[in-house]
């Protein structure tokens, strides 16, 4: 889960600090998709060579 906050500005009509930027959040992206894209094209690949095996596909 990502906080979030809806409020812009305190009680008193201060404006609230930016929140905190967390880095190397495209590096993190990729660090989960790559590995992710890799395990399903290795079991689709596999799948489609057992059906082409079957004479199903």
């Amino acid at each position: 889960l990502v906080p979030s906050r809806t409020a812009t500005v305190t009680r008193s009509g201060a404006i609230l600090p930016k929140p905190v930027k967390t880095p190397f959040g495209l590096l993190r992206v990729f660090s989960v998709v790559i590995p992710f894209l890799y395990v399903g094209t290795q079991i689709s690949k596999n799948f489609a060579a057992l059906l082409e095996e079957h004479d199903i596909f």
